[in-house]
């Protein structure tokens, strides 16, 4: 079983919760006139400032006719750490920018190791600030305009390479409202490979714009994983901690 599939399946008790839904983002004063320089500079205005978040993560995981959603406790301190934990931390998963840990007390392994699988798993190669941009919202590319050129497609702004490398496709879909990120798209056509992360709304949180619902989608050849993911019951700033420990005897997980 792979580490992405593994982290996810062991981090379900079956357990449900259900909360008041937040309030989607939404607004009518569309701005489809600006430059590439200019969209760039909005969006980076919109990069939501806060040293920690803390929020319940729902998560329901689907490949091919297989689906199962599963809660579990999400924390995190800005280019430091995520953290997430099922009920009486039976799974916990630490990611830094040192490595990805996780352990399953139901099982008695262990996973520590770099994001070598998860980058070949989505198909493009990612490190901790890029999962964290997915999370938050963000690029998982940096944006300069100087690199980048944008246009207008179906009322919102495209924004993709001057120059696209020739096995690998990139595309940032920005909308033309809040100009937070609506969808970002990764191709390589040559390994019918596709990773594609849709931002379905944004809630308001002490003043920044946080994802509600993202779902991500990997494809490779007729094989599709898609996982979406629900931020329920957010706040930021606190004083958090970070436990984890793997204890002592468990087997490690070789992927």
């Amino acid at each position: 079983m792979n580490k992405l599939k593994y982290i996810i399946l062991t981090l379900a008790l079956g357990l449900m919760f259900n909360c008041k839904s937040s309030k989607h983002v939404t607004g009518t004063d569309a701005n489809l006139r600006l430059s590439t320089r200019q969209l760039i500079k909005e969006n980076a205005k919109q990069v939501a400032d806060f040293k920690t978040l803390q929020s319940k993560l729902k998560i329901n995981y689907q490949e091919g006719n297989k689906s199962q959603t599963y809660s579990v406790n999400f924390r995190a301190e800005k280019d430091k750490a995520i953290w997430m934990s099922a009920a009486f931390s039976v799974v916990k998963v630490l990611i830094t920018s040192e490595k990805v840990s996780f352990y399953n007390k139901l099982d008695n392994t262990y996973f520590e190791g770099d994001f070598t699988y998860l980058s070949n798993l989505l198909g493009t190669e990612l490190d901790f600030q890029k999962v964290q941009n997915l999370l938050y919202g963000e690029t998982i590319y940096s944006l300069k305009d100087n690199d980048y050129t944008s246009e207008v497609n179906d009322s919102l702004y495209v924004i993709q390479p001057k120059n696209q490398r020739e096995l690998f496709e990139i595309f940032f879909l920005l909308d033309p409202v809040k100009f937070k990120v609506q969808s970002q798209q990764i191709s390589q056509p040559k390994e019918f490979r596709h990773l594609q992360i849709d931002y379905l709304s944004y809630q308001n949180i002490d003043k920044q714009l946080l994802p509600e619902n993202i779902k991500v989608i990997a494809v490779e050849a007729n094989e599709e994983l898609i996982v979406n993911l629900e931020f329920k019951n957010v706040s930021l700033n606190e004083n958090l901690r970070f436990p984890f420990k793997i204890p002592s005897g468990f087997k490690e997980i070789q992927f």
